[in-house]
């Protein structure tokens, strides 16, 4: 008997091989674009108009409706009816007045709220900063100031006198707003100027 030993590696080989997808694979049709269609050729001539239809002479005004000479005249709406309401009262004028009118108080202000002790600390806040800017501006007003100090000077003035107003006008927030800014520069002012 043949002892045949079977080994698969060749025939997996010669399987592969045949399979392999070089043996199957179809190369891609190229798009090939239909060809240009052309378009109809137009007759070059121009046809010849022949002469226009005759005019039929007569009254032209035959064939168009006339339109009216005057604009018709529309009545008037009729008045409205007054409601009837029972019996009407009978007017009678009004004496004339001798006192002019009671002026009327302001209407009232809208602003903040403030407790007792809160007005008394920011009062006592804005006056603190407003005496400490008057000293530095009285200080500042016998030294010698070139224009930019001169012109730090009048801003510090502003925001003492818009403090002050913003105080009249029950504004607390903004009054020591504007004072410590006033108090600020003008402390800054006075360190720097010899």
């Amino acid at each position: 008997m043949f002892n045949l030993r079977f080994s698969p590696l060749p025939v997996v080989l010669a399987l592969s091989s045949l399979c392999s997808s070089c043996l199957f694979k179809k190369s891609p049709r190229s798009f090939t674009p239909p060809p240009p269609q052309s378009q109809p050729r137009l007759p070059t001539t121009q046809p010849v108009v022949t002469s226009p239809p005759p005019l039929i002479a007569g009254d032209p005004s035959g064939n168009i409706p006339s339109a009216p000479a005057t604009i018709p005249e529309i009545p008037a709406p009729p008045a409205p009816k007054p409601p009837v309401r029972g019996r009407p009262v009978p007017t009678q004028p009004k004496p004339a007045q001798a006192t002019p009118p009671a002026e009327q108080p302001p209407p009232p202000r809208l602003g903040q709220i403030f407790a007792p002790e809160e007005l008394r600390q920011y009062n006592r806040a804005i006056d603190d900063s407003l005496n400490r800017v008057k000293r530095a501006l009285e200080i500042l007003a016998h030294k010698s100031l070139n224009p930019d100090q001169q012109v730090e000077v009048s801003r510090i003035a502003t925001f003492q006198k818009q403090a002050e107003q913003a105080r009249d006008a029950q504004d607390m927030l903004t009054a020591v707003s504007l004072a410590q800014r006033a108090d600020t520069l003008a402390q800054d002012l006075l360190g720097r100027v010899p």
